[in-house]
């Protein structure tokens, strides 16, 4: 068996998350509390309270869903004796989801993550004005067909960019609200099924994104950061890697960087991983590779029933 374990990006959040791993395990509880006191704020009582208007703030679900994905890892390690950096061949995360896999592999502490988080988190959504940027799912369409429709939909003034490749058909446009528009109003042109605009109020992963990418460049120079105890395939490259200053360079980059997700499933393939497990909060990441790998087995891990499952096949 070869495993590699993967954390959930935004979206995936929901009020009420993490309540039952705290309830049930006092590491998960002292999880939160360490982020907590990280942030100078109860995140926890945003999480398990909302509201969920609160909670879908960038800045705040950023560090949330890491904060119940590091949770996992801990109960896995310090309540089943189960630890990643002997069972895991890579780790990788869905955008924000590449800063839990970070710590999950050692190179940042729980703190740092959280603070890095927050501070990547307000970048992000003050990197453009409110109304200026967008980002929509677009069905269909590989990725290589989606470059037609991108030229499509640009002039001089403004444009729009692949932000994620999740998998074959679902790719994430995002840029200017313009051409974001025009996308959606000419994509079926393209045979494209379906556009699905996403509640986001900024474009991340496109150049607009580059203030953000600058202020993470500078918050990088406070953190202390560690060689990674387990390769962590990149979003940025779709390659693993364990050496801490590449690791910082891929998260600086992929700010305005396409997260190449369906790449990062080939990497999998191709190195031989029988199981992918995406440990945190929602299942976006094991649907993923149920569709496009469906030789290897996936599995999402978030509530105790699913730790316990889990704990007893490593």
């Amino acid at each position: 068996m070869k495993y590699a374990f993967v954390f959930p990006g935004q979206g995936s959040q929901f009020v009420g998350m993490g309540k039952e791993l705290a309830t049930n395990f006092g590491t998960a509880k002292d999880v939160f509390e360490e982020v907590n006191q990280a942030l100078g704020q109860d995140l926890y009582k945003v999480m398990t309270e909302g509201p969920d208007a609160d909670l879908v703030l960038t800045a705040n679900a950023q560090p949330a869903l890491m904060a119940v994905s590091m949770a996992i890892v801990r109960i896995l390690q310090q309540d089943f004796g189960i630890s990643l950096k002997e069972k895991a061949a890579y780790v990788a995360g869905h955008s924000l989801g590449e800063y839990s896999a970070a710590c999950a592999a050692g190179v940042f502490s729980l703190a740092d993550t959280a603070k890095l988080l927050r501070i990547r988190g307000n970048a992000m959504q003050q990197a453009v004005p409110v109304g200026v940027g967008g980002m929509v799912a677009v069905l269909g369409l590989s990725f290589k067909d989606i470059n037609a429709l991108v030229d499509a939909c640009q002039d001089a003034n403004y444009y729009c960019v692949a932000a994620n490749d999740n998998s074959d058909g679902q790719v994430v446009l995002s840029g200017h609200i313009q051409a974001i528009e025009k996308a959606i109003e000419i994509a079926s042109e393209f045979g494209a099924k379906k556009c699905v605009r996403l509640p986001v109020s900024a474009p991340f992963h496109s150049p607009l994104m580059q203030p953000a990418a600058e202020v993470m460049a500078r918050a990088f120079m406070d953190i202390e950061a560690h060689q990674a105890q387990i390769p962590i395939i990149a979003n940025i490259s779709a390659t693993a890697e364990t050496d801490k200053k590449e690791i910082i360079k891929n998260l600086i980059s992929q700010v305005t960087g396409t997260v190449r997700w369906r790449e990062t499933m080939a990497f999998m393939h191709d190195n031989n991983v029988t199981d992918i497990v995406e440990l945190g909060a929602g299942k976006v990441l094991s649907g993923i590779a149920k569709r496009s790998l469906k030789e290897i087995n996936s599995l999402s891990i978030y509530s105790i029933q699913d730790i316990e499952e889990l704990a007893k096949n490593l």
